[in-house]
């Protein structure tokens, strides 16, 4: 671990996964660090602690199993020499084929690396702009005020997000075609063939399938969203629809008009509207259908839309405070700011959900900014692999409808020949970015620690 002398130490702001991650990888690699942590002078709504990679949510950092996204997502994070899953494996405790971790024990073997590490400087203060030179942003979807308006400076009104209201999602092969159908509204020419899916419904099953969502189980809001006035101002709940009355959501998102069965020729009595939500044309999301009902529940209501009796969904729909910045608009694969090269952004602020997404791209963002310093080029991590795709994702989305996206094999490219055995396909997704991912090292002359 050699100090690069003269040159100025990167500032990495928060101190969550991400930022963690970023830190421990940059250090190792001879950088000086500062990481800023608000914490414990001034807390959010969700942390109790001040500790570093304090989890908030669930303990689990999802499957183990090589043909499940997540445990590809952490055997390319074993491949790149991730801190934090070295921390989770150290910290795990039985879940079967997940790998869950005792969150203390988690957060202080984190918290020790980094407190005694001789690269890093913990600097416990709020930042409230963003900071000039070399800098790499990981505050997560509980940004500090202050600091979120600075970045909205910078990146413009329009592109930064404080509240997320996110549908669900499901893989285009998983729906059923044989009673959904491809239109657009009116059959208007500005979109594309593809873009728009409909599931139609006829009054018995739009009845229902209002009954089910009416005498849904909801999820519990945090108290901090729900003292927040704000918080469903501009994106309603469909439960919430419903409960104004049964034909409700057929006057809202539902509404048929323009729309005609190409089976029956006739305008269905309401329509579930699907819209493309990637490039590849793999994945689609339910316009419109933000909720807050618990995942469980979801599935079972959702799967009563003609269509999606047997829909893979690589999403469920949400509804908690977030704050995101407009990646595509505004970031390169890299984790790169595109407007300023010193500037990176790392976790969930990006678009990436999920706690093994959040460390990958702070290793994507900590490698590439160590890149940046010694005047190399970016490292893009290639998109076959987990950790590129989700890079790739949040970086090309369409910038209108960008929402954010976790770990799912939807987002992959596709294999040259389809396998129909679903185990099977997954486990060659899993072969093939594995392969990529070392094959790539090797030729980027990565280092990994």
């Amino acid at each position: 671990m050699v100090l690069h002398d003269g040159r100025l130490p990167v500032k990495i702001i928060g101190g969550g996964l991400a930022g963690s991650e970023a830190a421990w990888q940059l250090a190792e690699r001879g950088f000086r660090v500062q990481l800023y942590e608000m914490r414990p002078h001034k807390m959010t709504g969700a942390h109790v602690s001040d500790r570093f990679a304090e989890l908030v949510c669930s303990n689990s950092l999802g499957s183990k199993l090589p043909d499940r996204a997540s445990g590809l997502l952490q055997a390319e994070l074993k491949l790149l020499g991730s801190l934090l899953i070295n921390c989770a494996e150290r910290a795990a405790v039985p879940a079967g084929g997940a790998l869950a971790v005792d969150r203390e024990l988690f957060a202080g073997f984190v918290t020790e690396v980094l407190e005694q590490h001789p690269n890093i400087q913990i600097v416990r203060e709020e930042v409230e702009t963003v900071p000039s030179g070399p800098s790499i942003i990981a505050t997560g979807p509980l940004t500090a005020d202050a600091l979120a308006r600075d970045i909205t400076r910078l990146a413009g009104q329009n592109h930064l997000y404080f509240y997320d209201a996110v549908a669900p999602i499901v893989t285009a092969e998983s729906i059923n075609m044989d009673v959904a159908f491809f239109a657009s509204r009116y059959e208007r020419g500005e979109v594309e063939e593809g873009d728009y899916i409909n599931c139609p419904m006829n009054r018995e099953q739009y009845s229902r399938f209002i009954e089910a969502l009416q005498a849904a189980e909801k999820a519990e809001l945090r108290d901090f969203e729900r003292e927040d006035p704000r918080f469903f101002e501009s994106c309603l709940p469909i439960e919430q629809i419903a409960a104004c009355g049964e034909d409700a959501l057929a006057f809202g998102p539902m509404r048929p008009v323009g729309l005609r069965d190409p089976r029956t020729g006739q305008r269905p009595y309401a329509v579930v509207q699907l819209r493309r939500d990637n490039l590849a044309g793999s994945l689609y999301n339910l316009v419109g259908f933000q909720t807050n009902i618990r995942w469980g529940e979801q599935e079972r209501i959702l799967r009563l839309i003609p269509g999606l009796e047997n829909a893979e969904f690589v999403r469920m729909g949400q509804m908690h405070r977030n704050t995101f910045i407009n990646s595509p608009a505004l970031l390169l694969p890299t984790m790169q700011f595109r407007s300023r090269s010193s500037l990176f952004f790392a976790g969930q602020i990006t678009g990436v959900e999920g706690y093994a997404g959040n460390i990958a791209t702070g290793i994507v963002a900590a490698i590439n900014m160590a890149r940046f310093l010694v005047g190399r080029p970016g490292w893009i991590v290639p998109p076959a692999t987990m950790i590129g795709a989700l890079c790739h994702y949040v970086t090309h989305a369409e910038p209108e409808h960008f929402q954010p996206m976790k770990a799912n094999f939807g987002i992959l490219p596709g294999l040259p020949v389809h396998i129909k055995n679903k185990r099977e396909r997954y486990q060659a997704y899993a072969e093939r970015a594995l392969a990529d991912m070392r094959q790539s090292l090797k030729d980027a002359e990565v280092v990994a620690l």
